[in-house]
């Protein structure tokens, strides 16, 4: 619960009193009441950003018609990452506040990883210039694993005084799942921080099951949202965990998670993006979204909304909001109906934030002098993408469609006369490449990925999760070099280029994760990005060209993935040579 000052309860008394008048009166609305599962006809009165009553005799200095429309608790994204909108914290307000957004539980990890507490400090900073909630997680993984390059390391010691602050919920997502299973020492101290002060901590664990699973959710893991099948979702609900239904623009679980969902379990049941673009949110929306596909697959709208809401507020403790009742903020969205959920006006603290789809008040943004200039990548030399292969017989992370899994494909190659690997277009095969890009190491990982379908050119990116190194796949040596070399000149970003020319791009000069530009063109950008990978260099359209290959050196998601210092097994937890017969 926010701080309350002796003024403000008692004008909230005497307004709930009729001695004085509201701030703000709601009328002729259809309140969605997610504590009863019931939609009334009522008014709603506001005073200081906070609901003090319900009843058509309240009278306030401002009153507004809603004509209509179904008045609902402001939603909540239960997990977020905001870095990967490849935006600023208050652009990401201004894109999502008017789908109905009122509150975000974000772990910004992703900075995190390249500036450590300093990058944490910018992202408060730049919350504090959106009318959005943003309720930001400490992160646990930074980096996710020991066997990862980041920029920063964030040891239990290092969390122990920011966890503290009331306004952070816990502890961000345990990627580290194999770390806690089996007792890791810097793993325990983490969860004991949150532990002794009774902290969320958040969870992250695709795949696990049976005793790994109990062990998992035994160290205090509240939440987890990996699942991508049912079975997971109803192991993780048995164990008491909350599961977060997860859509965002590379992983679209929540469709297939929906058949899980019953009258008895909903309420364990929250909504997430995860990672949600500019383009996906300006075509689709964002947690609004998640709604409209719940109520399509036939699921109660008073149910969804519950999970939108209340369900993440009782999840992270967030008292003063989840739903609308005297004392509550009054942070509301008016929808058209409750099946196309079209945010009319929303309402954050009682204060009109958003109006049919256009962000309402004016702001500035937190300067970025302290978070740029990330790129620390020392010099190579073409021969150092060059791979000596012994055998034909190699290793492949295998993309898989509507999600940043992968497989351990093991695949015939063409080779040099070096051994080096040799794109054939025959073949959905290129080379994956990447660069440490925070200390100056010099190191560099080579691989091989299949399903990517590139076939012409390179696309490097500085977004490759979670330490965010340079990450880059193309047909040829030539094609890599350059467009690495482009996106260090560019401070970081995405770069296509196609016979050692830049073709499309786009600078994120924060961290070189997010854009200093506006949601609107960062989208534009974003579209001829995915336009030029799949018209010009041949990309799949089974993917998504520039989120998907994010996540290729996320490690702590099955099976094979790469990272600067070579391929990593996730079932062996440990590296693996690219020759499949030396295994």
């Amino acid at each position: 619960m926010e701080h309350m000052d002796k003024r403000t309860l008692s004008r909230m008394i005497d307004a709930a009193m009729h001695r004085i008048p509201a701030d703000l009166v709601i009328y002729n609305c259809h309140i969605v009441d997610v504590y009863s599962g019931t939609v009334r006809d009522d008014s709603i009165a506001v005073t200081d950003g906070r609901i003090v009553g319900f009843g058509d005799d309240y009278r306030g200095q401002e009153e507004f018609d809603a004509r209509g429309a179904y008045a609902a608790p402001g939603l909540i994204d239960a997990h977020i990452h905001i870095e990967s909108t490849y935006t600023s914290p208050e652009e990401f307000g201004r894109m999502v506040v008017p789908c109905g957004t009122t509150t975000v539980i974000a772990d910004p990890h992703e900075i995190v990883n390249v500036y450590g507490l300093e990058g944490f400090n910018y992202m408060i900073r730049a919350a504090e210039k959106t009318e959005l909630s943003v309720r930001y997680m400490i992160p646990s993984c930074v980096p996710a694993t020991p066997f990862e390059d980041s920029g920063a390391i964030l040891n239990a010691f290092d969390i122990q005084w920011p966890i503290g602050d009331r306004h952070i919920p816990g502890l961000g997502e345990f990627m580290n799942y194999y770390g806690i299973i089996n007792k890791g020492d810097e793993e325990l101290n983490k969860l004991l921080v949150a532990h002794n002060i009774h902290k969320v901590i958040d969870g992250h664990s695709p795949a696990v099951t049976g005793a790994e699973l109990n062990a998992y959710a035994a160290s205090g893991v509240k939440t987890d949202h990996e699942c991508s099948t049912t079975k997971e979702m109803v192991e993780r609900l048995q164990r008491g965990m909350y599961v977060q239904l997860r859509d965002g623009s590379a992983c679209h679980d929540l469709k297939y998670l929906i058949p899980a969902i019953t009258p008895y379990n909903y309420r364990r049941c929250l909504l997430c993006s995860d990672d949600r673009q500019p383009k996906t949110i300006f075509e689709d929306g964002h947690i609004d979204n998640h709604l409209r596909m719940l109520v399509k697959a036939g699921i109660d709208p008073v149910i969804a909304i519950s999970m939108a809401t209340l369900n993440a507020a009782e999840c992270y403790k967030l008292e003063d909001r989840g739903g609308l009742a005297p004392g509550k903020r009054a942070d509301i969205v008016l929808f058209n109906n409750l099946e196309d959920f079209k945010a009319q006006t929303v309402f954050i603290e009682g204060k009109k934030v958003a109006r049919d789809g256009v962000y309402l008040p004016s702001y500035e943004k937190a300067a970025i002098f302290s978070v740029r200039g990330s790129m620390h990548v020392k010099p190579f030399t073409i021969d150092q993408l060059k791979m000596h292969l012994t055998s034909d017989r190699v290793r492949a992370i295998g993309m898989v469609k509507d999600g940043v899994t992968t497989k351990h494909s093991i695949v015939t190659v063409r080779r040099d006369e070096e051994g080096d690997f040799v794109f054939d277009p025959a073949q959905p095969i290129a080379k994956i490449v990447v660069l440490e890009r925070h200390h100056n190491t010099g190191k560099i990982g080579l691989g091989l990925l299949k399903d990517y379908g590139i076939q012409r050119g390179a696309i490097a990116l500085s977004v490759a999760h979670d330490s965010h190194n340079i990450i880059c796949v193309g047909v040829s040596n030539e094609e890599i070099y350059a467009a690495v070399n482009a996106l260090i000149e560019q401070e970081g970003g995405f770069v296509l280029v196609e016979n050692g020319e830049v073709i499309a791009s786009l600078p994120l000069p924060i961290a070189g994760l997010m854009s200093d530009l506006s949601g609107e063109e960062v989208a534009k950008q974003l579209k001829i990005l995915h336009e030029t990978a799949y018209e010009r260099l041949g990309v799949s359209h089974e993917v998504e060209p520039v989120m998907s290959l994010c996540f290729m050196s996320l490690i702590v998601i099955p099976d094979l993935k790469i990272t600067a210092r070579g391929l990593f097994d996730l079932k062996r937890f440990d590296f693996v040579p690219l020759e499949a017969e030396e295994a």
